[in-house]
């Protein structure tokens, strides 16, 4: 039986490997589309036109020309963009944090596997990079599917210590975050990739807690807290795409969070799972805290994925979550869209792959949706560093 095993998980590496190489030749890394000059004024905050006449002038980067003669801007040009703009203006392009404006660190999380977390986390990530935040995704979860939507292969691309367990365990091999965190081809955007490595820290905790006394402050809660910590001073937004599991690496990502994201599809067995997941939570979190764990969540919220506002049982389970936690529910929804389910067949999200290939008013409506979505959280966000909306 385990040969049989072995053989199949070879035998699909192999294919998931030469289907990348077919997907993003020659070098088999994947690469950020440009933006034409309309998609780069909205993402700055200015007027197309207002872009040209910076470009005429010499005094914005200078673009790029297709084809057929527009002007396309790659993500660094709209980066330095902002940062000529904030230079030589009163206002500010940059969003970046303050120094008096803490690090804000998103556990997204739910019990049940296919909620939507990987989905959220890197559509959130990319979102927020987009309009000039500097980030670092973390996927905390072994079966590395956010890793994978970034262009890694957990079993051929991630090695030993490379995952965020380098940066965890308890022995004298642990690696600084700084050295494990490797950026991706949204410039801004900072990946700690995942793979099956992470289940070391699974298995470790239970024997370190059993046989070893230790303060607080080097108990497994406290472990991803601190490995983020130092790397507070590079980044302004911290995402975790949390395994479906209410494990030691689950709780340690809840205990370094300043907020909380929980995905819900809105089914009744996915609500039953949830409520589960919540009790579990709570009575876990209440025996950190006896321990010394810290718990300040600036906030918590549930955020609607897969969304069909057509179906009416599924209208019905909204309209109960909303009339139990009220505004502790996002007003915007994630929805299904075939937009994002034909993206994620070339592992691409919707941020990345354009319009091109589907249908305009099916991607308008998707684009809509997750704007909406990241757009409340970003909000989130600012409201917690005392920043208007």
């Amino acid at each position: 039986m385990e040969r049989l095993i072995a053989h199949d998980a070879r035998l699909l590496s192999g294919q998931l490997s030469s289907l990348r190489r077919r997907l993003f030749p020659p070098s088999a890394q994947k690469s950020l589309r440009t933006f034409t000059s309309g998609e780069a004024a909205e993402l700055i905050g200015i007027s197309d036109a207002y872009l040209r006449q910076l470009s005429l002038a010499g005094e914005a980067p200078e673009p790029n020309k297709t084809a057929g003669g527009r002007r396309v801007y790659t993500l660094e040009q709209i980066n330095e963009l902002r940062r000529l703009l904030s230079r030589s203006r009163a206002k500010t392009y940059l969003p970046s944090r303050q120094t008096a404006e803490h690090l804000q660190i998103i556990a997204v999380t739910n019990f049940k596997g296919g909620s939507g977390k990987t989905t959220t986390t890197a559509h959130l990530a990319q979102y927020l990079v987009l309009h000039g935040y500097r980030v670092l995704a973390i996927d905390l979860d072994p079966q590395a599917s956010l890793s994978a939507l970034f262009g890694y292969q957990p079993e051929t691309d991630v090695g030993e210590n490379e995952t965020l367990y380098g940066a965890l365990r308890y022995d004298g091999e642990a690696r600084p975050l700084r050295e494990i965190a490797r950026p991706t081809y949204f410039s801004g955007l900072d990946l700690v990739p995942g793979n099956l490595e992470l289940q070391e820290f699974e298995h470790e905790t239970p024997r370190v807690l059993a046989h070893q006394r230790r303060a607080p402050e080097e108990l497994f809660f406290a472990r991803v807290a601190s490995a983020i910590n130092s790397v507070e001073t590079l980044y302004d937004v911290v995402i975790i795409d949390c395994p479906p599991q209410l494990g030691f690496l689950t709780l340690g990502a809840l205990c370094a969070a300043t907020s909380v994201l929980i995905t819900v599809h809105p089914q009744m067995l996915d609500i039953a799972s949830m409520s589960q997941f919540l009790l579990m939570t709570s009575d876990l979190l209440d025996v950190v805290q006896r321990a010394g764990g810290r718990l300040q969540l600036d906030f918590l919220r549930y955020l609607i994925t897969r969304y069909e506002p057509q179906d009416g049982p599924q209208t019905q389970v909204v309209g109960f979550l909303r009339n139990l936690f009220g505004d502790r529910v996002l007003t915007n929804a994630m929805l299904k869209s075939t937009a994002i389910s034909d993206a994620g067949l070339t592992k691409q999200t919707l941020y990345e792959i354009g319009r091109q290939g589907m249908g305009r008013g099916t991607y308008i409506r998707a684009l809509e949706a997750l704007n909406g979505v990241n757009g409340e959280i970003e909000g989130l966000i600012r409201s917690a560093w005392g920043r208007a909306p």
